[in-house]
């Protein structure tokens, strides 16, 4: 009889370990950070965690790689040597030079400043204001691009006479990019969640750079 009683209980904690372990499990899954299967890697030297960039709010430099797992055909990535008035559209390697999107040298590319203050405001992707987009190597790996934007205006990232926090966000989606990234789950920041609740596929990495702009 003790036997029976014995083996019944333990076969009753059996069952409740099964319960209780069930849910766990299923929740520790949920809880797993999804994979997007990156195709693109994004490195920024510029600006660095923690720096105070530029004179004046003006003139620091965004400065980064990215490289894909892919050729060149693929990224849409086309060399570009721009800039505003007389270096937009100027040879080499024309290209336009404005807020929104760089739907002719880069299309999937987005970069937010959190201290925009022209445009739409920290939501604003900036990309198409970038410099110089190019091809810094091509092997069986995939292709290296390097994209450089030295900021010339004012007042539109910082205040003179001010230091300004920022935080830059850097990402490159499937296709083409959006003018504006929209904060899609209300919580007051801008990032890899809001452009995937918009509807876009993001291939990279998404990094974030806290640092600060310069307004003296």
């Amino acid at each position: 009889m003790n036997t029976f009683l014995t083996s019944d209980r333990s076969l009753l904690v059996a069952m409740l370990a099964a319960v209780l372990i069930l849910p766990l499990s299923q929740s520790a899954v949920a809880a797993t950070p999804d994979d997007d299967g990156k195709l693109a890697n994004i490195k920024i030297f510029a600006p660095g965690k923690g720096d105070v960039a530029g004179i004046k709010s003006r003139a620091f430099l965004v400065d980064m790689a990215i490289q894909f797992e892919s050729p060149l055909a693929d990224t849409g990535v086309t060399p570009e040597l721009t800039g505003p008035g007389p270096l937009q559209n100027a040879g080499p390697f024309p290209g336009s030079f404005s807020l929104g999107t760089n739907k002719d040298h880069f299309p999937g590319l987005v970069v937010l400043l959190s201290s925009t203050q022209v445009g739409a405001g920290p939501g604003q992707n900036l990309s198409n204001l970038f410099n110089i987009n190019t091809v810094t190597n091509q092997d069986s790996n995939g292709t290296e691009v390097w994209s450089t934007w030295i900021i010339g205006a004012p007042n539109s990232f910082g205040k003179v006479g001010e230091n300004t926090p920022s935080q830059l966000f850097v990402a490159v989606v499937e296709g083409v990019a959006p003018d504006v990234v929209v904060d899609m789950d209300g919580n007051g920041v801008l990032d890899k969640r809001d452009l995937k609740l918009m509807g876009y596929t993001v291939i990279s990495n998404t990094p974030h750079v806290d640092f600060t702009v310069n307004g003296f």
